[in-house]
């Protein structure tokens, strides 16, 4: 069996963030904003495959952030979305996106095993371990106040996960948090796991992520910071016998000159931004969250209008390579993309920057 798709090594990975969602990564009132269909995923999923591109990444979502467009408030749901992306695709990784507290790990377990099948083991898992206190009330679930409770419960439901996917017996659980009783897992994963990918901010997250994850997703916001941090991680994670890589996340508006890019930026960003919806994003992000630095967000609040906090690649396709050249010297293993419009954009996108970074040896 061929490597998956996001562990063999080599280059720097390429993804797409959020296609599951309404208006993507843009809280932008703009007509042209993302339309979260079924179909246009597929369509996408299938011009990503084609050209290459390594990975789909969605966001698991159960309450929209407000604002005129309730950005976020319409979302396919991140398992059955995977599944049918992984049946109409030959080579991209498709990853399911999980919280831990909606949803019990022994059914995970299976339906991971089941989307790897059709997939012949390109299935990911992105765990999430809790953040958004509204989406629990939703659901009339409980947010833990304080991180060790969080991402004691998620080591917990991961060591059951893992102990599915290894044990060839049947086994009784009897942890703090679940208990089960003659279980197995049967299908497991094609390759025994698959790749795990975890966000994680407070020292409690990264404990986790560098514990379980095979990609660690931070935010890029300041490159000479970041530099820092990935060495961190990977020291952390070393000192564990592991390795992580570390991914990041950007926007790309990439047009044939600067101007061009920086005038669909202000239309987009500023002229049309949803800004009730940017305010209750971003405060969400203070009261509960720590995968964004603090004492950054007050200034990056403009990011989040362009593309939730992302790292900004805007203007010639000469310059968005040349940005994404410079997330790779920085030292992510790869970055995720999001466009306004998704399937109108990634075509400019895979005919010009492409060949540059291929040219420039990342790819």
């Amino acid at each position: 069996m061929p490597q998956h798709p996001m562990l063999s090594g080599g280059r720097f990975r390429l993804g797409t963030f959020s296609t599951n969602c309404s208006s993507g990564m843009t809280p932008t009132k703009a007509p042209e904003r993302w339309n979260n269909s079924w179909d246009n995923n597929l369509k996408l999923a299938k011009m990503l495959d084609e050209a290459g591109i390594d990975f789909m990444l969605p966001i698991a979502r159960w309450i929209g952030y407000g604002g005129e467009t309730d950005f976020h408030g319409g979302v396919l749901e991140t398992m059955t979305w995977a599944a049918g992306l992984l049946a109409a695709t030959k080579n991209i990784a498709v990853f399911a996106t999980i919280h831990t507290a909606a949803n019990h790990p022994v059914v995970v377990a299976k339906q991971m095993a089941t989307i790897d099948q059709i997939g012949h083991g390109r299935a990911g898992l992105n765990i999430v371990a809790g953040w958004n206190k509204p989406e629990y009330e939703a659901l009339g679930l409980t947010l833990p106040d304080d991180h060790e409770t969080r991402y004691g419960y998620a080591q917990e439901w991961f060591d059951l996960v893992r102990k599915l996917w290894t044990s060839d017996e049947h086994f009784d659980w009897d942890g703090k948090y679940f208990k089960a009783k003659r279980v197995k897992g049967d299908p497991k994963p094609l390759r025994g796991s698959v790749p795990i990918i975890n966000a994680a901010g407070s020292p409690q997250g990264r404990g986790f992520a560098t514990d379980n994850a095979n990609f660690l997703f931070t935010p890029a916001i300041d490159l000479s910071r970041s530099k820092v941090e990935i060495q961190e991680l990977k020291d952390q994670a070393r000192a564990k016998g592991r390795e992580v890589n570390v991914l990041t996340f950007s926007h790309v508006i990439c047009r044939p000159t600067e101007a061009e890019a920086q005038a669909f930026l202000k239309y987009t960003a500023v002229d049309n931004a949803d800004t009730a919806a940017v305010d209750n994003l971003v405060n969400l992000q203070f009261a509960h969250a720590h995968s964004f630095p603090h004492d950054l967000l007050a200034q990056i609040k403009h990011l989040f209008a362009m593309g939730h906090g992302g790292f900004p690649l805007v203007g010639t396709p000469d310059q968005v390579a040349e940005g994404i050249i410079k997330l790779h010297d920085t030292g992510f293993a790869g970055t995720t993309l999001s466009f306004v419009d998704y399937v109108e954009e990634f075509p400019y996108f895979r005919d010009t920057v492409l060949p540059k970074l291929e040219a420039a040896g990342i790819r």
